[in-house]
């Protein structure tokens, strides 16, 4: 389904989209623009996965974004989104 509610009877395509506006969306509650996010999404090692395509009349995917590129963490906790460090930088790459 798209973000106008029309049905897309098991496109993965529309799902795939939808799995990663929803990952924009997700680090911009650790306050991240937009852009930022993605940026992020276009240069970090995401894996997306078709979840399932028998709900009709939806299919589902999943995106996987890896966490050590954060210098803080992004996975969720009961309390929220919480960024333990200012600003908008990813972790520089390690050796």
């Amino acid at each position: 389904m798209d973000e106008d509610g029309n049905q897309y009877s098991l496109d993965p395509h529309v799902a795939y989209w939808r799995a990663c506006l929803e990952a924009v969306s997700y680090l911009q509650k650790f306050g991240y623009t937009g852009e930022e996010a993605y940026v992020i999404l276009g240069a970090a090692p995401i894996e997306a996965r078709i979840s399932s395509i028998v709900d009709i009349p939806n299919a589902c995917c999943t995106l996987w974004l890896p966490t050590e590129i954060f210098d803080f963490d992004i996975r969720p906790t009961e309390a929220g989104p919480h960024r333990s460090v200012e600003g908008g930088q990813i972790a520089e790459a390690r050796s």
